[in-house]
């Protein structure tokens, strides 16, 4: 099963090539055995953050729309399917400067035509940065 899991991390992580996640310099690093949780992380640089200096929110929802989506894929994958957000939201309930940010999507609902994703995006220390939840669409491919 470890080379399964193994194996779809290295996929998603293939996929970002020539994408806004491999600007923003997204990796997934672990994805459940029962594929219902995917964690990514980013690291948090000047080019993320607002002029203040502090994370941009608008990272940090590109970071969970990242992650959200993924696991999305990874659950219709072997399916002649395509997956599209249609709504997002976020508390940012604090700030960060710098360090590593982190992204644990789960799906809270798995239907044949919407997924409900709960993310939490938080710290190294795992100190929550912001509460976000995604819904997508899955559509059959033409």
């Amino acid at each position: 099963m470890m080379k399964i899991i193994q194996k779809l991390l290295n996929e998603l992580n293939d996929l970002k090539k020539n994408t806004l996640i491999n600007i923003m310099q997204i990796q997934f690093i672990f994805l459940s055995k029962k594929l219902d949780t995917l964690i990514a992380k980013m690291p948090i640089n000047h080019k993320v953050c607002q002029p203040f200096g502090y994370l941009h929110g608008g990272a940090t929802m590109i970071l969970a729309e990242s992650v959200g989506s993924s696991i999305s894929f990874i659950n219709i994958k072997n399916e002649r399917k395509n997956i599209f957000s249609i709504e997002i939201s976020a508390n940012h309930v604090r700030s960060i400067k710098k360090g590593i940010l982190l992204a644990k999507a789960q799906i809270v609902h798995k239907g044949n035509t919407l997924h409900f994703i709960q993310v939490h995006v938080y710290d190294e220390k795992k100190n929550i940065i912001s509460f976000c939840k995604l819904t997508n669409i899955i559509i059959p491919k033409k």
